[in-house]
């Protein structure tokens, strides 16, 4: 049974979110502020998936996520906004956030999202072998990355974004094909803003100079690739 962290301080949403995600399977913990939140995070890879408010009595959401991260989890992270300004939705996904829905929304829809991302999460589960290209490590069974030795901290979707790059070594990607694999084709919430996010939050991390990047390359009008001689 898979676990959930509930981050919500609306009595009237809890109440039918925790009936529907029971009702489909899955194990709900609910807590109503930041504090709660981080003190049932102690261990987050005890949960499988969290579902973060984002404008709470003590704070947000966005705390609660940097918190995850900032201690090396790369635990799915679904922000639930009544805001759908473009800043606020890069800000959820800068800092390392999965995905967002914007409220009102239906319980279906929210559900599908959950059940894609654990699908995703799934599929990135591999024997123990690695992936090595330009200085950069992937442990496939760990799921850890290292760059020249060192480890580096990565969010589900960049761990994936970053697989699937390596296991194309040279090999121009579009955008299409890019989000067709890491998401489902019929899930048409995400979009070339969001990966476009992915790409430089991923760059910002495994590259030298991510303003001149070298190893996730873009190639004009056609996508991005995983260039070899990316890295010295």
């Amino acid at each position: 049974m898979k676990k959930i962290l509930l981050l919500e301080d609306d009595k009237s949403l809890i109440n039918g979110l925790q009936y529907s995600l029971k009702k489909n399977g899955f194990e709900v913990t609910t807590v109503n502020t930041v504090a709660a939140a981080k003190a049932a995070l102690t261990d987050p890879d005890v949960y499988d998936l969290l579902l973060l408010d984002v404008s709470l009595p003590d704070g947000t959401g966005f705390e609660v996520c940097e918190y995850v991260r900032e201690h090396g989890s790369n635990i799915p992270i679904i922000f639930l906004t009544a805001a759908d300004e473009e800043t606020d939705i890069t800000m959820g996904l800068d800092i390392g956030g999965d995905d967002y829905i914007t409220k009102p929304f239906k319980l279906a829809v929210l559900l599908s999202r959950i059940n894609a991302i654990l699908r995703r999460s799934n599929n990135f589960n591999r024997t123990d072998t690695e992936l090595n290209s330009n200085g950069i490590t992937v442990k496939l069974l760990k799921g850890k990355v290292y760059k020249n030795g060192e480890p580096i901290d990565l969010t589900t979707g960049e761990y994936k974004l970053l697989c699937m790059f390596m296991e194309n070594k040279d090999i121009v990607l579009s955008a299409d094909r890019i989000l067709s694999k890491l998401w489902d084709c019929n899930e048409n919430f995400v979009d070339t803003g969001t990966l476009t996010v992915y790409i430089r939050r991923l760059r910002s991390k495994i590259e030298d100079n991510p303003s001149e990047p070298k190893m996730i390359q873009t190639v004009r009008r056609m996508g991005y690739k995983w260039n070899t001689g990316g890295a010295k």
